[in-house]
């Protein structure tokens, strides 16, 4: 372990110095092409905007009307017979939607329930294996201008859902 210390020293100045060497030595006029990538980054910046202030208020907007109960409620006796705790319900819900709110639902989950608890450890394995799909969806098909999606939030849902069956499963077997 102390040996890949010592060699993580010394990655990111190389990296530096090969980039320097390579910009030197090379033929071709790399800080124009740094210019036009910069431009396309700004233009695709810009461009996700406005989905990223619907997506954030969308959010907020469910949390504050108080549907996020109604819906833990109405779903804990379902997903205990399957073998989900209900109290990762608030990170089911929001884990689709949100990446820091999901994060705020996991931290009050390893509070309340402790780090060694089922609950927590369902979390952890949740949040390791899924991802936010609407976010991904906002970010990836504004940037690329895509306006069909077709079935990709049913499909997405759906493997959300069943990547958090199997990781209740998962974590029930090993531990």
């Amino acid at each position: 372990m102390e040996i890949v210390n010592k060699i993580s020293y010394f990655v990111l100045p190389c990296v530096v110095i090969l980039v320097a060497i390579i910009i030197l030595v090379g033929k071709r006029d790399y800080f124009s092409c740094f210019l036009r990538g910069a431009k396309g980054g700004l233009k695709s910046a810009f461009g996700l905007i406005p989905s990223m202030c619907a997506l954030i208020i969308g959010v907020n907007m469910l949390f504050a009307s108080g549907a996020t109960e109604i819906i833990t409620g109405f779903f804990a006796p379902l997903l205990e017979k399957i073998g989900v705790p209900s109290d990762i319900l608030p990170l089911i819900l929001t884990r689709p939607l949100s990446f820091g709110a999901s994060l705020a639902s996991f931290t009050d989950i390893v509070d309340r329930c402790g780090v060694d608890s089922l609950s927590a450890l369902c979390a952890s394995v949740i949040m390791s294996s899924t991802d936010t799909v609407f976010y991904v969806a906002c970010v990836y098909f504004s940037s690329s201008e895509i306006k069909k999606t077709r079935y990709f939030l049913p499909v997405a849902l759906f493997v959300s859902l069943l990547s958090v069956f199997l990781s209740c499963m998962v974590t029930r077997l090993f531990f």
